[in-house]
């Protein structure tokens, strides 16, 4: 049995960028929700933008449905500078002899002052090699965290559908084992009231007549509220609905168009409902064939 994904899931990895200075970390997002084919965007600073072919084709290659957003950044650490330059520092101390002899009244610079100003003219370092790589292996492992989320949502969306098949078939069952009973209840009112009704005007009705008349409006009636046909074609689409969810991979578009056969019997059935009982299983049919169609949605 193939895994069942579903369209929603999230994942955010991180990854250190081996060669950079100041050090460097690469955080990739990962937001999927539903959509009717594969949209892919991206959200990328300007140093990454060669990588985004990259990333393009590792999504492609795994996701097949979705709308999908990839947002990237580039975190400094914070805890790990490096000390500042010295050569960077000498300018800064022969800058401020000069303007200490100009301007006595300034304040010396301290040690945060200095390392805080040698710093800011260092230029950052950055291998691309090394940048490319650590976005690939954090698109790599993003992916897998999402396919993961996916897969979870999916099986829990399998389980809620194959429940709720189950239950159609149920009521498609009792609605099969109303419209015998509906059509007796039928004949014993039609009889009464042909009886009171000549029993009004006097008459004596004729057995025979009476017979005939009765097996005309029975048959009539039960044509009317013949279900058989379209509890017979519910079955066969929700089998063919359990098959698809057992097999599992891409099943969205396929469980879509059984959903929508579903609710075209349901429809037929709830309009030949002639009794209160079959109006009532016609609608919880349909409610639950909505339900049903609002969770297939988010299947890849």
């Amino acid at each position: 049995m193939k895994l069942l994904y579903s369209m929603t899931g999230y994942a955010e990895v991180s990854e250190t960028v081996d060669v950079a200075h100041p050090p460097l970390t690469v955080r990739l997002e990962l937001r999927s929700v539903n959509s009717r084919f594969l949209d892919l965007q991206f959200r990328l600073p300007d140093e990454l933008r060669a990588s985004e072919a990259a990333i393009r084709a590792t999504l492609v290659r795994h996701l097949h449905r979705g709308k999908v957003e990839c947002r990237v950044n580039l975190d400094e650490a914070q805890s790990a500078q490096a000390p500042p330059d010295l050569q960077l520092v000498e300018p800064l101390l022969q800058a401020e002899a000069i303007l200490l002899q100009r301007a006595p009244h300034l304040r010396t610079l301290s040690v945060a002052d200095v390392w805080r100003l040698s710093s800011a003219q260092q230029q950052r370092r950055l291998d691309p090699a090394a940048l490319a790589l650590a976005v690939q292996r954090a698109a790599d492992a993003a992916l897998q965290a999402l396919q993961v989320a996916r897969s979870s949502e999916g099986e829990r969306l399998r389980g809620f559908l194959l429940d709720r098949c189950l239950q159609l078939q149920q009521w498609a069952q009792a609605a099969e084992q109303l419209a015998p009973q509906a059509v007796a209840r039928q004949q014993e009112r039609f009889l009464a009231r042909w009886k009171d009704a000549l029993q009004a005007l006097g008459g004596n009705p004729n057995p025979d007549v009476v017979h005939e008349r009765l097996l005309q409006e029975t048959a009539a009636f039960a044509l009317r509220i013949d279900v058989a046909e379209e509890v017979s074609r519910l079955q066969s689409h929700l089998d063919a609905m359990r098959k698809v969810l057992e097999d599992g991979g891409e099943v969205g578009k396929r469980l879509d168009f059984l959903i929508q056969e579903l609710h075209r019997e349901a429809n037929t059935l709830g309009s030949k409902s002639a009794v209160l009982e079959l109006s009532e299983l016609a609608v919880n049919m349909k409610v639950c064939i909505e339900q049903m169609r609002e969770q297939v949605q988010n299947l890849e």
